[in-house]
């Protein structure tokens, strides 16, 4: 999955849940930006690019969230 596929489903399972979701490409090094889910946070690295499995399972966790809710 891409980090952009990821951002949209990720606003799908906030508005499910009643969150707020927002990403801050300003807060992160180079292409990188902060994703932030209600009270949660994690770093996603550039939109355009791939999201290997084991990284989209430690952003999930940062987010409180499961891959599977995805």
């Amino acid at each position: 999955m891409k980090g952009s596929e990821f951002l949209r489903r990720l606003g799908k399972v906030a508005r499910t849940r009643g969150l707020s979701m927002s990403f801050d490409p300003g807060k992160g090094k180079g292409s990188h930006g902060r994703v932030f889910l209600g009270p949660n946070f994690t770093a996603l690295k550039d939109p355009k690019k791939e999201i290997g499995a084991g990284l989209l399972s430690k952003m999930c966790r940062d987010l409180g969230i499961k891959p599977s809710d995805l």
